[in-house]
């Protein structure tokens, strides 16, 4: 019998690396996104190659009451879910404090933070009734420590590695695993999102170094997820070798 993974922010980056490496491994999937028509042409493709079950829901994390309807609007054997790819998130601007922008804190905090936590409150009670499952967290380096011009992003990214070692603590007792998969570069769709479609801005981001692909993180996803049941992964970390930090970064220009 085939497990279920729901993965948020499927349509693109880490969430489309990760759909497809658990499609090889004969997971059915839920692909939660935005943008509808995204994860429907995956899941298309998906399903072709791998000969797996799929159900896409158009679905903004921000929203509270869309994801319980769409989340519960779910049949009785696709809720039965193994596992939950908490991946839906973002930065928007680089700003410093005292010139950050509103309306772009409250899109990181409503996206990184509440969106997180909105998904799991629907999801987790299903796994504690079967006690079964594990909720793979996407973090970032910027969790664990913070840059120039990164504050509100970084304070999410904390406040994802707070609720990973929370989830934790508060899962245990029904035997869920939950790990915090925490990446440094990355070259996604991350920097044009934060630079608002600026893509010459974006590419420069990755300039003069090899950055992560969204691939090397799909597989350390899998690596955790796919470890034998007395085995969690709490907590991991992943660098292109040529970043140490947020601050320290060779770069061959």
């Amino acid at each position: 019998m085939s497990k279920i993974a729901l993965i948020t922010g499927a349509s693109s980056g880490i969430g489309e690396a990760c759909a497809k490496i658990l499609a090889q491994h004969n997971y059915d999937l839920i692909l939660a996104a935005r943008r509808l028509e995204k994860i429907e042409t995956l899941a298309t493709e998906l399903t072709s190659s791998f000969g797996i079950k799929t159900q896409c829901i158009k679905l903004d994390v921000r929203q509270a009451e869309e994801v319980e309807v769409q989340l519960n609007a779910l049949a009785d054997s696709w809720r039965a879910i193994d596992v939950l790819v908490n991946n839906a998130g973002l930065s928007q601007g680089l700003d410093p404090i005292h010139e950050g922008k509103l309306a772009d804190w409250d899109t990181m905090i409503d996206t990184n933070i509440k969106g997180l936590l909105y998904v799991s409150r629907v999801v987790s009670p299903w796994m504690v009734e079967r006690k079964n499952g594990h909720i793979v967290n996407i973090g970032s380096i910027a969790g664990k420590e913070t840059y120039a011009n990164g504050n509100v992003y970084c304070a999410t990214k904390h406040a994802v590695d707070a609720l990973n070692k929370a989830m934790r603590i508060d899962l245990l007792p029904f035997g869920i695993r939950v790990t915090g998969i925490h990446p440094g570069a990355v070259e996604t769709e991350f920097s044009e999102v934060r630079f608002k479609g600026d893509t010459e801005r974006a590419k420069k981001v990755y300039e003069g170094f090899e950055p992560l692909i969204a691939t090397d993180i799909a597989e350390a996803i899998w690596f955790a997820i796919s470890r034998p049941a007395h085995v969690n992964i709490n907590d991991l970390i992943i660098m292109p070798t040529a970043q140490a930090n947020t601050s320290h970064l060779l770069k061959k220009l």
